[in-house]
């Protein structure tokens, strides 16, 4: 089987605190597959949610790829893998914890997100990037999109973003803030897959882990232009059950 392409930062945040290991940007793997992505009309990067190792990172992209396949799009979609399997992540006990690390890492992954971005389209102006994020990946997405906004040339520079099951917060899209940050680093459309049935987001909510989740119950407020949103019912919080429900793509 041939390896799946991906960007990734493993190893670069320590997994029981979130604190900064390495300071590289990002590194990519299989390098000669990255090569023959300049000039591609399009690309699009699967960010995966919290409790993903390596293994769980890739499978995620293998979901993506045949899900996208089956929609007839045709272009490149490759992964991005970051240290999202904080530790006790697992446990209840320490799921708040783990949360917290989770989320401080996944901000801290925006600036390495960015990073790709900006050097991708650097070698390849007229790649159309797309960005499809499940759970934490949804916050990974917004801070990449926070740092790319710092510079007036990164301007429209992601065509399209979307969302699954996300866990940032309902006021994103319609505050003054992030919608900014939206309606100016997104060509097109962002598009947010929100289920009101989503256990494991209506757990985080009940908890306040995270105070309400837009994944759950879609935007609240006025949001901005270019954001969309679709009521959709997968089976539960997994990515595999919120890609089964994706009927069109982009």
């Amino acid at each position: 089987m041939r390896p799946v392409p991906r960007i990734s930062t493993r190893g670069y945040y320590d997994l029981s605190s979130g604190v900064t290991l390495k300071n590289n940007s990002y590194y990519t793997y299989p390098k000669n597959d990255f090569k023959k992505l300049t000039d591609s009309q399009e690309v699009t990067i699967m960010i995966h949610g919290l409790r993903n190792d390596n293994a769980g990172a890739v499978a995620k992209v293998v979901l993506a790829q045949k899900q996208l396949r089956k929609l007839g799009y045709v272009h490149p979609v490759i992964g991005y893998s970051y240290d999202s399997n904080t530790t006790g992540a697992h446990l209840i006990k320490h799921a708040k914890r783990a949360l917290a690390v989770g989320q401080k890492i996944a901000i801290k992954n925006g600036k390495n997100l960015g990073k790709f971005i900006e050097d991708f389209k650097t070698v390849s102006p007229k790649t159309k990037i797309r960005l499809m994020g499940h759970s934490l990946g949804s916050q990974v997405i917004l801070s990449a999109l926070e740092y790319l906004a710092r510079k007036k040339q990164n301007t429209e520079i992601v065509d399209a973003a979307y969302l699954f099951g996300a866990s940032i917060t309902e006021d994103v899209p319609s505050s003054k803030k992030y919608g900014k940050i939206i309606q100016n680093m997104i060509k097109s459309k962002i598009v947010n897959y929100y289920a009101p049935k989503d256990k494991v987001l209506l757990w985080a909510d009940k908890e306040k882990f995270v105070k309400g989740p837009l994944g759950l119950d879609g935007a609240i407020g006025k949001p901005v232009k270019k954001y969309r949103q679709k009521l959709v019912k997968p089976k539960n919080h997994r990515f595999a059950s919120y890609a089964q429900v994706l009927n069109s793509f982009p």
